[in-house]
């Protein structure tokens, strides 16, 4: 009797092995079937509000991808997210992702601080960094292996912000370019002081004069000091570079305190955003925003814009609030062609695909050719465009190929 319950004691044990080895092999199964890649962005704080519109274009990309059956012979995509309001969670993150959720790609991040910084660590642990939108020419300058940039970063916003002046705004306003006066004020992260220093490098070499540079601290409550002194340089063209908030309140101030500049350029961030027009209202009409392509574009050059435009509606109930959104989608885009054409998540195997990977400009989204600098890892053929904000919209007004509207100069 012994004996008999013995082996239907054994019996019992291998038929739970066997169960245990089929759901373990059914797990296995199903992840096989999914290649997950971390995506880090700035979701609370203070940069929350285009991290989160920004990490909505990556989702876009990805629910599109999956939708019309994956990548890599029919593989889904599973983005896990990491929250980095900071420089310091943005390294945090970046460990976490790698050493607990086994990541091998990450992609991020709208801002150049959390950019920096989550590089450093996936640069140490050989994990690809893939990024959409934060603009610093030091992520892609210091030589890592590891680090593709899709977006132009901030030496190509501040050559436009200088061949817009010399090529449209001097004959405008009737001046030669060397009778051209121009200011700047900028906040001081690693954001605003990299378009501001290589925007004086390049007027000085086309012989424009820098009056003023003024400096501040994004999360200011008080820009008068910063008005008055603009003011008192009385330039013909005023560069600003600001996030949301501190962008409402330069210009209100400068209202307040009858600062009148003829034209005024933005350079991306706060700029770009409804929330933007919103809070600065009447004031903010004639402004110019250097920056990545928005949605009042000629669509001919950004084939696809229109279909972006009603996934992100359908999805978010709302019409899209910045460009950012759009460049993470078409970022997102080249990353999942690059794991079709490689079949798997493998940082050596990816980054030479991404070498080899070319589209010629006016062939995506955003206009953007793609074409990967392999000492860099930057898309040398993304560009920002000079948009205008009229009756409340932000219209393309230049170059031409992207134009919708002829620029205004309301205060010649």
């Amino acid at each position: 009797m012994k004996k008999i319950f013995s082996l239907i004691l054994i019996g019992f044990i291998l038929l739970l092995s066997a169960c245990n080895g089929s759901e373990k092999a059914n797990g296995d199964d199903k992840a096989s079937d999914t290649l997950k890649i971390g995506a880090i962005f700035p979701l609370s704080g203070g940069l929350a509000l285009l991290g989160e519109e920004s990490y909505r274009g990556v989702e876009l990309a990805v629910e599109q991808r999956n939708k019309n059956g994956g990548v890599a012979n029919g593989k889904k995509v599973e983005l896990v997210k990491g929250d980095a309001p900071d420089a310091d969670s943005a390294q945090s993150e970046a460990n976490r992702l790698i050493n607990k959720e086994n990541i091998k790609t990450i992609v991020g991040s709208y801002s150049s601080g959390i950019a920096l910084a989550a590089s450093e660590v996936t640069e140490r642990n050989g994990v690809l960094f893939w990024e959409y939108g934060a603009v610093a020419d030091s992520i892609t300058d210091r030589g890592y292996n590891y680090v593709l940039r899709t977006n132009p970063p901030a030496s190509y916003l501040s050559k436009t912000h200088i061949d817009f002046i010399k090529n449209y705004v001097a004959d405008k306003l009737g001046k030669n370019l060397s009778d051209i006066k121009v200011a700047i004020a900028h906040e001081d992260s690693s954001y605003g002081t990299t378009i501001a220093v290589e925007a004086e490098k390049l007027a000085e070499k086309e012989g424009i004069s820098i009056v003023t540079i003024q400096p501040y601290s994004a999360t200011s409550n008080d820009l008068s000091s910063v008005v008055l002194n603009l003011k008192k340089a009385e330039p013909d063209v005023l560069i600003a570079v600001s996030y949301l908030n501190d962008g409402i309140l330069l210009h209100r101030q400068s209202q307040e305190l009858g600062l009148k500049v003829p034209v005024v350029v933005g350079s991306g961030g706060g700029h770009d955003m409804t929330d933007f027009i919103e809070g600065v209202g009447n004031i903010g009409d004639g402004i110019f925003n250097v920056a990545f392509p928005q949605y009042q574009i000629n669509h001919e050059f950004t084939p696809g814009m229109d279909d972006f435009v009603n996934l992100y509606k359908e999805k978010y109930g709302e019409s899209p609030r910045s460009g950012h959104s759009l460049v993470h989608f078409m970022g997102t885009n080249v990353l999942l062609d690059v794991i079709d054409e490689v079949k798997e998540i493998d940082p050596d195997k990816m980054r030479e695909a991404a070498m080899n990977y070319k589209v010629e400009p006016g062939k995506t989204v955003t206009g953007w050719g793609v074409e990967f600098d392999p000492k860099t890892g930057q898309n040398l053929l993304s560009e920002p465009y000079v948009h205008q904000w009229i009756g409340g919209k932000l219209f393309a007004v230049w170059p031409e190929k992207v134009a919708v509207q002829e620029p205004q100069l309301k205060n010649k």
